[in-house]
């Protein structure tokens, strides 16, 4: 550990479960963008997000969450939604949350969030913060 002590210097890694490697490998590499780094079966996909590492941990038993397990934030949230929604991503509505055309939600603070599922039914968000 750092002497000043905490993990706040070391790289974090994601987690995500997924049951279906070959539909959640497809998904993650050619409609996300993300690199593929290893298939180290039967445990792991393991991908490179923009220099975080992400672990699709294959368990076959798995069920989603009920909230969203990985973020992205983008400067240009309107090209963001379209760029994944003509790459096939359905993005979310939620009821009770007033969101726009395309699926935009605008929070109190400012920020504006998109939601999609992965094939696994894991749910993803792109958001746009202020400043």
């Amino acid at each position: 550990m750092a002497e000043s002590g905490g993990l706040h210097p070391y790289d974090i890694i994601a987690f995500v479960n997924i049951r279906e490697p070959e539909q959640a490998e497809a998904f993650y590499r050619d409609v996300l963008g993300l690199r593929l780094v290893s298939k180290e079966l039967p445990f792991a996909l393991v991908f490179n997000a923009h220099g975080t590492m992400l672990r699709l941990a294959i368990n076959p038993g798995a069920t989603p969450i009920g909230g969203t397990v990985l973020g992205w934030r983008v400067p240009d949230m309107e090209a963001a939604v379209r760029d994944l929604g003509a790459r096939g991503v359905q993005f979310e509505r939620w009821e009770g949350m007033p969101q726009d055309e395309l699926g935009i939600w605008s929070s109190p603070g400012g920020a504006r969030v998109a939601w999609f599922k992965d094939p696994d039914g894991n749910v993803l968000s792109l958001s746009e913060h202020p400043g």
